[in-house]
């Protein structure tokens, strides 16, 4: 009865980075059923992707960045708490980043029920879950300076060119933005001077065309940066000056806590395990997000949800596998090699957020929690048993059925917001239509044998 795993992808679209200013331009036998399907982030257009690995004060950004323009129109400007150095900047590998988003995708799963007319077995309903350019001239160095604008650092860093940039007041830092060649928005002063009161520089960078030749890159690779800081924090406001519409951003938190949730934001929890009609194996991506939006819509886009908190040292059911060591190194999870107290733990957080400026105006604030229970959006299948129901206890078996079909219509519905009567309609039409089965008679009911 086993089936294999089938993979519903979608074309993706322009990934945009939200949270940054961009200027220019084999199937397991799993205790909790086989996995059919994922909801990963190329589900939704111009969802912003970052890893943060936390731990202490220490924190390591892994931005991801699909951007699909010319390479010399990409430019970003993100708020950092500090200058950074040379060997705190990397250029990442995209792949990790998928992995990670595949390993921890809300996912799709199914069970086959037994036969209702072989002897029970108790073990039908098993266990529920376990479970910048060219260096600055000497006199636009004094027109920088006059401006409150100091270069603390410059970098090549794989095929980018950063700057670490300090200021004293917005304005200034506007002025030299535009004079370097970045398309400001309106209202990016008034958000810079934000960032400013609190202390913090301006990580900037631009994509060295004659190192991305060299290099032979052809898609820019995620930056990351590390540093330490006691704000857990990820700046949103400056990528929403220039925003157009809502905005969708996914984070993956890496700990060894715990699980990470914002502090400023209040967090929810998807609906999970739910079973849902059959016919959602087909179109998993359209349930996926409609659940999504209408989750969004009926929390009036004020919280940030949790899709997965799991240990990575396992899955159950497995979307894709755990990552391997080597890779939670690349995303730069820096505690793999600390033996001491056997403290080699890694506790991933999925959280999604869907926000805009009027509903989101502040910063994500994070926090560390000692929360180790696992927990993943999983909706079910459930499978009818195809084979022989010329048993007396078929009756009971197909009444049940029609009670699962209907209740798994309702949930489809407030999952969704889609209206009841095409859900049965479109059940119908893909073979599950209502069972007409008499009820029992009175009598029937006394003497089960």
């Amino acid at each position: 009865m086993l089936r294999f795993p089938r993979w519903f992808r979608h074309a993706p679209d322009t990934l945009v980075a939200a949270l940054v200013l961009v200027l220019a331009v084999a199937p397991a036998h799993a205790f909790c059923g086989f996995y059919v399907a994922s909801g990963d982030a190329k589900l939704f257009n111009r969802a912003s992707q970052v890893v943060m690995v936390r731990d202490g004060d220490r924190t390591v950004l892994t931005m991801a960045n699909d951007f699909r323009g010319e390479p010399s129109q990409f430019a970003l400007v993100v708020p950092v708490p500090t200058v950074l150095e040379r060997g705190q900047i990397h250029v990442g590998d995209r792949t990790v980043i998928d992995h990670l988003d595949a390993y921890s995708a809300p996912r799709l799963v199914e069970y086959f029920d037994p036969n209702p007319c072989a002897p029970v077995a108790l073990e039908m309903e098993a266990l529920k879950s376990r479970a910048a350019d060219a260096p600055a001239a000497v006199g636009a160095a004094k027109r920088d300076q006059a401006r409150g604008v100091t270069i603390e650092a410059r970098y090549t860093v794989g095929e980018y060119d950063i700057l670490i940039l300090s200021a004293k007041e917005s304005g200034g830092l506007e002025r030299w933005l535009i004079d370097h060649g970045y398309r400001l928005p309106a209202g990016a002063s008034r958000v810079l001077g934000i960032y400013l009161k609190q202390g913090m520089k301006f990580f900037v960078a631009k994509v060295n065309l004659g190192e991305q030749k060299r290099l032979g890159v052809v898609n820019l690779r995620p930056l990351q940066m590390a540093f330490e800081s006691p704000r857990f924090m990820l700046p949103i406001r400056l990528g929403m000056v220039n925003a157009d519409g809502e905005q969708e951003l996914l984070v993956y938190a890496l700990t060894r806590a715990g699980r990470v949730e914002t502090a400023n934001y209040r967090n929810v929890k998807l609906p999970s395990d739910m079973d849902v009609p059959l016919y959602v194996e087909k179109e998993f991506p359209r349930f996926y997000t409609a659940m999504f939006a209408h989750q969004v819509e009926r929390e009036n886009m004020a919280v940030v949800f949790t899709e997965y908190a799991w240990d990575m040292s396992w899955c159950d059911p497995c979307a894709s596998p755990p990552l391997s060591n080597d890779e939670l190194q690349k995303l730069g999870v820096f505690w793999l090699d600390d033996a001491s107290n056997g403290a080699t733990r890694v506790f991933m957080t999925r959280l999604h957020a869907r926000y805009d400026r009027a509903h989101f105006p502040d910063d994500l604030v994070f926090q560390q929690t000692a929360d180790t229970q696992n927990f993943q959006g999983r909706y079910v299948l459930r499978h009818p048993w195809a084979g022989d129901l010329s048993c007396p206890a078929a009756a009971d078996y197909q009444r049940q059925l029609n009670e699962r079909r209907a209740k798994e219509a309702r949930a489809l519905a407030d999952l969704t917001g889609w209206d009841l009567g095409a859900i049965r309609a479109r059940m119908a039409a893909s073979g599950e239509p209502d069972l007409a089965v008499a009820e029992p008679k009175w009598w029937e009911k006394i003497w089960k044998n």
